[in-house]
């Protein structure tokens, strides 16, 4: 549901802007597939730098950025990350604890805001990671939500564009509208569907699963929204040809994988989460 904040409904975006998000859309999403296939010391490393880059680019909104808690941050999440591709879930929240309280030191006058930023980036971290080292279905529950997530946003995008009508929430995402938002939801129920036409989950469980997913991660990019405007920032960076930041991009899976690996932890425990999310 990005899509519509950056385009309202009915207006066309730049046509170089729209090619621009396109090829972007078609290097990166087969790499973040392959590195998710691939698991184990990868996936962790792409998940690593990439919550490098959301806490980085959080303090920029936030108006926080100092070298020092950038650095203290960065140092933190990189441990972190270290530790969950060795396997050492305890001691990456331990580091996680302790990166936090010198994260908030060093911010000081900011530091809800600099540990809400570390917060939001060690959970996207961990999340992530921790869907995927399920052996047997970490995989497909690292698909779903993926493929969710997206379908959201390219149904969000086009519904809301097509459609138009009624703002979802004009006070913190002045583009965003309920048709959008419609679109969305209903493009990640086929994407449920899809999975168990291919006999991966069973159609209810999986509807019921995405439906929350989708609906999450609508309230995840609302979130990101309700930040940048209290901060009077449009775009987390511009590291994203086409997209803006990781910020931009990512809002809506940071808050899906969370909720995703709440959903399995809760079913499976710690280590099973895929399973916990697939199997029904």
């Amino acid at each position: 549901m990005s899509e519509p904040d950056a385009v309202s409904a009915g207006e066309k975006p730049a046509p170089s802007n729209l090619v621009m998000r396109v090829l972007a859309a078609l290097v990166l999403a087969p790499l973040a597939i392959a590195l998710a296939y691939a698991g184990g010391w990868l996936w962790a490393l792409l998940v690593t730098l990439v919550s490098i880059g959301l806490f980085a680019e959080w303090l920029m909104v936030v108006g926080a950025g100092s070298t020092a808690l950038t650095g203290a941050g960065t140092i933190a999440i990189a441990m972190m990350g270290l530790c969950m591709a060795a396997g050492a879930l305890k001691t990456a929240i331990i580091v996680g604890c302790v990166g936090g309280v010198i994260v908030m030191l060093i911010a000081r006058g900011k530091f809800v805001w600099a540990a809400t930023g570390f917060a939001y980036a060690s959970a996207a971290l961990l999340a992530s990671i921790l869907v995927r080292k399920d052996l047997v279905n970490g995989f497909s529950a690292l698909m779903f939500v993926l493929l969710v997530v997206w379908a959201t946003d390219i149904g969000g995008y086009f519904a809301g564009r097509s459609i138009g009508g009624p703002k979802l929430w004009p006070r913190v995402s002045p583009k965003k509208t309920w048709s959008g938002a419609l679109g969305g939801f209903m493009a990640s129920l086929a994407v449920a569907g899809g999975f168990a036409a291919f006999g991966i989950g069973k159609a209810v469980p999986l509807l019921l699963v995405g439906a929350i997913l989708s609906v999450v991660s609508q309230a995840g990019d609302l979130f990101e929204s309700a930040v940048k405007r209290r901060f009077g920032v449009k775009d987390s960076s511009h590291l994203i040809p086409g997209h803006g930041g990781l910020m931009d991009r990512l809002d809506g899976f940071v808050a899906a994988i969370l909720m995703a690996w709440i959903i399995g932890f809760v079913r499976h425990g710690v280590h099973s989460a895929g399973s916990g999310l697939m199997v029904w």
